[in-house]
């Protein structure tokens, strides 16, 4: 994944320029997002670049629960304390928290397994859209304003049996959603396996915002152009 190319580093801290943060999203995630266009007027950092850039420096424990509480920006310096047990929170020089992460059992810092969760977890989660939320929210009559999608990743959880693995194979075993009236919440629960037994599950949380009634013509044209930008970005 060569995570050192989509980050920087300032005085310890830890920044990320907007092609730093799309580039990611597009060739690592396959995440194609409006939210991360460097061109964007709501430019923010991918949540699965962060995720990534704090198992690097952490490793990776038993149990995790990470919550995403602010839009990163462009440039934003972000300070990830020195590993401790416990609650870890990543702050920029105002104090303001953007990510908090939650651990709990043992913690392995393993360099292919890091490597492996990291590049399995982000791909899982950058490709729900349009296979996954879309027959989902079909599923339940609603959708995303078209003209201004809007899905905003909260938070992720992710529970191990054990860590003397090194291939991780993340799953998707089971999708639900909750609305009420403009807003809702989708829930995609992930098996994880590893020498074909299963040692762990996990869950991403995202929020959307903006619903209406589901229209098959609208939201199929918003299909259309993010499969065409996606075609156009491969070349």
């Amino acid at each position: 994944m060569h995570l050192n190319d989509y980050f920087s580093l300032n005085n310890d801290r830890v920044l990320f320029t907007r092609e730093q943060g799309s580039r990611f999203a597009k060739k690592v995630a396959g995440d194609f997002n409006p939210l991360h266009n460097p061109d964007s007027k709501l430019f923010c950092v991918p949540g699965d670049l962060l995720f990534s850039v704090a198992l690097s420096k952490y490793g990776v424990s038993e149990h995790m629960r990470v919550v995403f509480s602010g839009m990163v920006g462009d440039g934003v310096p972000l300070n990830f304390p020195e590993a401790q047990n416990g609650n870890i929170d990543i702050v920029d020089d105002s104090g303001k928290t953007y990510l908090s992460i939650e651990r709990d059992g043992n913690t392995s810092t393993d360099p292919q397994l890091v490597e492996t969760l990291a590049c399995n977890y982000v791909q899982f989660s950058g490709t729900a859209f349009p296979s996954v939320l879309v027959p989902l929210m079909k599923e339940h009559g609603v959708m995303i304003n078209p003209d201004r999608p809007m899905v905003i990743y909260q938070s992720m959880e992710i529970h191990l049996d054990r860590l003397d693995i090194q291939e991780p194979i993340l799953e998707l075993c089971d999708t639900s959603l909750a609305f009420n009236g403009r807003k809702g919440n989708i829930c995609l629960e992930f098996c994880v396996r590893a020498d074909g037994e299963l040692i762990g599950k996990g869950a991403k949380y995202m929020a959307l915002r903006g619903l209406r009634d589901f229209e098959q013509d609208k939201i199929q044209m918003l299909v259309d152009d993010y499969v065409a930008t996606k075609a156009a970005y491969a070349g």
